[in-house]
């Protein structure tokens, strides 16, 4: 089952909401991954995403410093939950020039806790 990576980047820019996100960073990847051609169940949360990216054919790349890093469209992040706010965790995928989920984030970081805290996080590459 091939992944259309441009399929799945365009899905996530043009499906983004304005402004912040609602939660759903879990169902909007759902959907640009279905949109780009994977096939099989997929997990509530974000932050269960990486055995379905695994199995889909995406495989782990190390991320030092995200600040610095040549990210490649279609690459997808999956973050565990901080210490404070969602317990969810978070998935993102990268569209060439922003991190996307059911909105366009400004950096890496999805948000105030997952910035201040850095949880760990594992970026895949198909």
């Amino acid at each position: 089952m091939p992944v259309d990576t441009d399929k799945f980047a365009k899905h996530l820019r043009a499906n983004a909401l304005e402004g912040y996100g609602k939660g759903q960073c879990g169902v909007y990847v759902r959907q640009a991954l279905q949109a780009a051609g994977a096939k099989g169940a997929f997990p509530g949360t974000g932050g269960q995403y990486g055995p379905t990216l695994l199995r889909l054919g995406f495989h782990e790349i190390t991320v030092d410093d995200p600040a610095t890093f040549h990210f490649m469209p279609g690459d997808v992040m999956v973050m565990q939950a901080p210490m404070r706010g969602s317990k969810a965790g978070h998935v993102a995928g990268y569209d060439g020039q922003k991190w996307i989920s059911d909105f366009v984030q400004r950096d890496f970081w999805a948000g105030g806790n997952y910035r201040n805290e850095r949880p760990h996080y594992v970026v895949y590459r198909y």
